[in-house]
């Protein structure tokens, strides 16, 4: 994420700006979280949108909650 913030990366991300964290999950293991990934990945936008307002409806950047930790 800090490297999203700082656009230290080509891609996605710096190409248009996007940098808020707004919705993710957390996991045990590397493989659930790539297969989880994929999964979303094919979902419908609306299902996505559902997703992350379920718990964060007011769209707020999560990276400051715990970004400090990245530093």
């Amino acid at each position: 994420m800090l490297e999203h913030k700082r656009k230290l990366m080509r891609g996605f991300t710096k190409q248009f700006g996007l940098n808020k964290l707004v919705y993710f999950e957390t996991f045990q293991y590397i493989n659930d979280a790539i297969k989880s990934e994929k999964n979303i990945k094919k979902w419908k936008r609306q299902w996505k949108i559902d997703l992350i307002e379920e718990d964060n409806p007011n769209w707020d950047d999560l990276y400051s909650d715990w970004g400090y930790l990245l530093q």
